[in-house]
């Protein structure tokens, strides 16, 4: 678990940073600013209530959960998989549900529920995505690498690489954006 904690940690700086970290004073400054912040103890007790389920310790699961939910107003469900450098920016009021799937450096702005209200599947969500406020991602979808939904956006269909959705219920509006390495998505 200290090594998914340390690669979080990593992974954090550099999205914040937004390219790869060489110079140890400025990895050690980025490093500072997203210990202060509440995504990465949001991630820690997410993670630790992973580890609580696998070594099949219901309560102290049950009880992280309760700290999170209250501490941070952030629920994310066990079963979901994040991948590294997942960013909440405001992570207040965000939601993942079930077996939800968020890539690699996926920003979520805040507000965000990532999941389903019938059991006929989870969202998946590629690396790169930027998700902003209050943006909703429902049922069995598929978010493409890069792409970007925007602020209130309800996505119910799946969005292709690169593209960004809008609206409700959101429309999508394609090759607006590319995809690189270093940097993830620009304009």
């Amino acid at each position: 678990m200290m090594g998914e904690i340390w690669r979080d940690l990593n992974s954090l700086a550099e999205a914040v940073a937004g390219q790869p970290l060489s110079c140890r004073r400025k990895r050690a400054a980025l490093m500072a600013r997203v210990l202060a912040n509440d995504s990465f103890a949001v991630l820690v007790i997410w993670r630790a209530r992973r580890k609580a389920a696998r070594l099949r310790l219901p309560i102290v699961g049950s009880m992280l959960r309760r700290v999170q939910t209250t501490l941070f107003g952030v629920e994310i469900d066990q079963r979901a998989h994040l991948g590294e450098g997942v960013w909440m920016v405001h992570p207040v009021g965000t939601v993942v549900g079930g077996d939800s799937e968020v890539g690699d450096r996926v920003r979520l702005m805040g507000g965000n529920t990532v999941g389903t209200n019938t059991d006929d599947g989870y969202p998946r969500i590629e690396k790169d995505v930027v998700v902003g406020v209050g943006a909703k991602i429902l049922g069995p979808v598929r978010v493409g690498a890069g792409a970007r939904i925007g602020a209130g956006a309800v996505v119910l269909s799946n969005v292709p690489p690169g593209a960004l959705a809008l609206g409700m219920p959101a429309r999508i509006r394609p090759g607006r954006y590319k995809i690189t390495r270093s940097k993830g998505v620009e304009s």
